[in-house]
């Protein structure tokens, strides 16, 4: 009976495909990414772009940036809805299965238990601020980071439909308490700035676009770990279209309009000025709550890739996972750190330049021809670096896309040139 009741409790899928009959609607996915796209960097983002753009063109390069991550992220997400598998998995045909499980699980799994800890932290440290503030209680930052860190990590290790439920309680209050904080920055402090505001600091417009991209550049990429439960590619597409695009823009401009009204684009100070700290302290957390599920969650599948673990073992390694990035946030390690993960997540966005060239193009979009290819695709694997170098190194344009197109090129002219290894068909897991 228990062990019933833990399978009951626990997502069963991991590796393996999931099942059509354990698909999900699209609203449901869809309010998984309006979890994660309401949270604290979109705020701080829009805060960043009226530093160089007024707010019509900063709102404009919002609008510009989600549109093209949802446009990459269609084409992941369908593939996963075609495979009912996630990211680490459905790259195996693209980079090998060595190459997925080694390379690719690592990139992966280090850079979201490595942000799931700098969120926990910053978590904590606004938690232990407010009691401060509010209570007149010290309460160590790294007691704060530890507990928010472990509770974050709960709904991680349940799986889907634990981050499901989480989004359907926490996503509608989000919604209210940040339309509120920006009301309410209207009302104290008057509308006049909007108008007549002109940037500090002018930069050129594909700059901000570029920063839009950047805020969600990741999501797009490891848009598979959720949307390989949709029921088919429509479904994926919706998810996408309506999880990222209203949310994301609506959060960059609610972060702009606090930035200029109440000087600062940090929800937490907006709503302690406003006299209610707590308000604010309960955005935050259910904004990190959301999206740092999200990290634990994929950190935990790319660790049961790259260990090669049973599904059945997704909760541990997910557990694994987010206590590693817990520690970390309360040994405050990762303030060291920031620079090595911005640089391993800029490291991301072209494996979803191999995966489109290989499965959009090369394959036509068939899911039969997907297969387990032996060892790695160095073709792949080649592609991905020269496409990772030119995103880090280049500093034309948006670097996210930079990095997308050129292994998107780059896997097309090698795979017409050197010949690779037949790939072997197996009903095993990848």
């Amino acid at each position: 009976m228990s062990t019933k009741k833990s399978e009951d409790v626990f997502e069963k899928y991991a590796l393996e495909a999931v099942p059509k009959e354990s698909r999900q609607s699209w609203p449901s996915i869809a309010l998984i990414w309006i979890g994660t796209m309401i949270c604290v960097p979109a705020l701080m983002m829009g805060g960043a772009l009226i530093t160089g753009l007024d707010l019509f063109h900063a709102l404009l390069a919002g609008i510009i940036g989600y549109t093209i991550v949802v446009i990459y992220m269609s084409f992941q997400g369908m593939q996963a809805a075609d495979l009912g598998r996630p990211t680490v998995s459905a790259a195996v045909p693209s980079f090998g299965f060595s190459g997925s499980r080694i390379l690719i699980s690592l990139i992966l799994g280090i850079s979201t238990l490595g942000w799931f800890g700098v969120q926990a932290n910053v978590c904590g440290a606004a938690f232990s601020s407010v009691l401060n503030t509010w209570l007149g209680v010290n309460f160590p930052v790294w007691i704060s980071s530890l507990i928010w860190g472990l509770i974050m990590l709960s709904t991680a290790i349940i799986g889907f439909n634990a981050v499901k439920y989480l989004n359907y309680i926490a996503v509608p209050a989000l919604i209210i308490l940040s339309i509120y904080g920006t009301y309410s920055s209207f009302v104290k402090y008057g509308s006049s700035i909007l108008s007549s505001y002109q940037p500090p600091t002018p930069f050129p417009f594909v700059q901000g676009i570029a920063l839009a991209v950047g805020t969600f550049a990741v999501g797009g990429v490891i848009a598979g770990d959720f949307s390989r439960y949709a029921r088919n590619r429509r479904e994926a597409v919706l998810s996408s279209v309506w999880g990222v695009w209203p949310a994301g823009v609506a959060m960059l401009f609610m972060g702009s309009v606090m930035a200029l009204l109440a000087g600062t684009y940090d929800i937490t100070q907006v709503m302690s000025a406003l006299g209610a700290p707590v308000l604010g302290l309960i955005i935050l957390i259910l904004a990190t709550w959301t999206t740092n599920t999200i990290n634990a969650y994929s950190a935990g599948i790319a660790l049961t890739n790259l260990f090669q673990l049973p599904d059945s073992k997704r909760a541990l390694a997910t557990a694994v996972a987010g206590i590693l990035g817990t520690v970390l946030a309360v040994a405050g390690i990762m303030n060291y750190f920031l620079n090595f993960l911005t640089i391993l997540t800029s490291t991301i966005p072209p494996v979803a330049g191999v995966m489109i060239a290989d499965y959009w193009v090369k394959k036509k979009g068939d899911p039969s021809k997907w297969f387990r290819y032996p060892g790695a695709n160095w073709v792949g694997i080649l592609s991905w670096l020269i496409g990772a170098l030119v995103g880090i190194y280049l500093k034309i344009g948006i670097a996210p896309i930079n990095a997308i197109i050129v292994s998107f090129v780059v896997y097309l002219v090698l795979i017409s040139v050197v010949k690779q290894p037949q790939p072997v068909p197996s009903k095993k897991k990848a």
